[in-house]
C-alpha cells in the first residue's frame, strides 16, 4: 500500500513538473502582453503585470495592422483545411477499401513527403509562382499548404478507414447507395474524430508556417500572422509588449481549438492507430 501511494506522489509531482515547465512560457508571454512600457524597462522583470494594461494590443491593431494579418492566416488555413480534408478523405478511403496496384510503394512515398524539408523546395517552388503570377497571392500559399500537408492527413483518414467495418458499406450498396452516397452519408461521418485530427494539424501547420509566408507573399496586405509578428518593429525599437500581444492572439485559435477538439483528436490517432 505504501509503495502503491509513493509511486502516486512520485507520478503527481512529475505531471505537476511538467504542466509548470510546460506553462511557464504561455503565462510569460501573456504577462509580458499586459506590461506597460515601462515595466518592460525593469529589472529584474516582474511576473505580474502592476498595473495591467492592454495598451499592446490596441498599439498591435491600430499601428501594425494586426487584422490584417489575421484575416489572411484565416483565409489561407480554413481554405487549406477543406481542400486537405476533401482531397484526403477520397484518397485514404481509396487507400483503405480499393484494390490499388503499388498500394504499399505509394504508401511509402507518401510517408517520404510528408517528412520532406520544405526548404529544399523553396527555390523551385518561388520560380514556379513567379512565372505564373502567384506571387503575392493567396493561392501562392494555398496550394503549397495543401500539398505539404495532405500526406499525413492521408495516412490518418487511411489508417482510420480501415478501423470502420465493411459491413456498413456492405449493407448502404444493398440499400442501393452508390459509391459517393455511401462514402459521405455513411463513412465520413464515422470518422468524425479522424477529420477533426487531420483538420486540427492541418489548420495549425497552416496557421504557424513562416518560410512560405516570407518568401512568396512579401507584400504587407498578403502577409500572414508569424511574418507580421517577424516584421513588427522600428529601426532601433523593438515593440517587445506589442510582439508578445500579438503572439498571444495567435495562438488562441490554436489553443481553443485544442481544447475543444482535444478529446476527437485523442480517438482519430489512437483507433486510426488499431490497424495499419
Amino acid at each position: 500500500m505504501s509503495s502503491k501511494w509513493f509511486r502516486q506522489v512520485w507520478l503527481g509531482f512529475w505531471a505537476v513538473l511538467i504542466a509548470l515547465v510546460t506553462l511557464a512560457p504561455l503565462y510569460w508571454m501573456v504577462s509580458t502582453s499586459l506590461k506597460s512600457y515601462f515595466d518592460l524597462g525593469q529589472f529584474p522583470p516582474t511576473a505580474i503585470p502592476n498595473p495591467p494594461t492592454l495598451i499592446n494590443y490596441r498599439q498591435a491593431f491600430e499601428t501594425y495592422h494586426f487584422q490584417v494579418y489575421m484575416g489572411n492566416s484565416l483565409v489561407v488555413s480554413i481554405i487549406t483545411t477543406v481542400l486537405v480534408l476533401f482531397l484526403g478523405s477520397l484518397s485514404g478511403y481509396a487507400l483503405a477499401r480499393l484494390p490499388i496496384r503499388g498500394k504499399s510503394a505509394i504508401l511509402v512515398a507518401l510517408l517520404m513527403i510528408s517528412v520532406f524539408p520544405e526548404i529544399a523546395v523553396i527555390s523551385p517552388l518561388y520560380m514556379l509562382m513567379r512565372s505564373i503570377g502567384w506571387l503575392n497571392s493567396y493561392q501562392a500559399l494555398i496550394v503549397p499548404y495543401t500539398a505539404f500537408n495532405l500526406p499525413f492527413a492521408i495516412w490518418i483518414l487511411r489508417n482510420y478507414f480501415l478501423s470502420i467495418p465493411r459491413e456498413m458499406e456492405e449493407a448502404a450498396r444493398i440499400d442501393g447507395a452508390t459509391g459517393w452516397r455511401t462514402l459521405f452519408q455513411v463513412i465520413l461521418p464515422q470518422a468524425t474524430p479522424g477529420l477533426f485530427t487531420a483538420g486540427v494539424f492541418t489548420f495549425t501547420a497552416a496557421w504557424t508556417e513562416f518560410l512560405m509566408a516570407l518568401t512568396f507573399n512579401s507584400a504587407p496586405q498578403f502577409r500572414t500572422i508569424p511574418v507580421g509578428i517577424a516584421l513588427f518593429g522600428a529601426q532601433f525599437v523593438i515593440p517587445y509588449g506589442t510582439l508578445f500581444a500579438a503572439s498571444t492572439i495567435a495562438v488562441l485559435p490554436i489553443a481553443i481549438g485544442v481544447l475543444v477538439f482535444r478529446r476527437a483528436v485523442v480517438s482519430g490517432l489512437t483507433q486510426g492507430a488499431v490497424k495499419g
